[in-house]
């Protein structure tokens, strides 16, 4: 019983070497139960290489959807044009302001308050991309 334990132990360490030189997890390597002694003089990376080479260590097969299917898409950080705050925090800002300037069109009786409706409802699907996008649109000069 002792025995076999110690065996296991210095398997184990050939096991995290196997995994190491192969590049893979040490749960994916598996060892040829018939070949055991010729694992347990493997003390290089190159040893490693070598048994893998002849079928005596082998790698488990990857599992589930990743090997049957790749993705299409790309979703890499350059697909991803601005983060969700960001835009949302640039919508509030602009939004603000021109229904600020806005109101105080309305108070200088520059805007009747159907005109008023109608532009505050562009505002909000942003027609409009700044101050001078909306002066323009209602032909009011500086």
């Amino acid at each position: 019983m002792r025995r076999q334990k110690n065996n296991m132990k210095e398997l184990r360490k050939r096991k995290v070497l196997a995994a190491k030189a192969l590049g893979v997890g040490k749960n994916k390597i598996v060892f040829d139960s018939s070949k055991l002694a010729e694992i347990k003089e493997a003390i290089t990376k190159q040893d490693i290489r070598d048994l893998y080479a002849e079928g005596i260590i082998m790698i488990k097969e990857a599992r589930g959807r990743k090997k049957k299917e790749k993705r299409n898409t790309r979703r890499g950080p350059g697909k991803i044009k601005m983060k969700v705050r960001d835009r949302k925090g640039e919508y509030v800002i602009i939004t603000r302001k021109l229904r600020g300037y806005l109101k105080e069109l309305k108070i200088q009786n520059k805007v009747d308050s159907e005109k008023f409706k109608e532009i505050r409802k562009k505002i909000r699907a942003r027609v409009f991309k700044n101050k001078a996008h909306l002066r323009e649109h209602l032909g009011i000069k500086t």
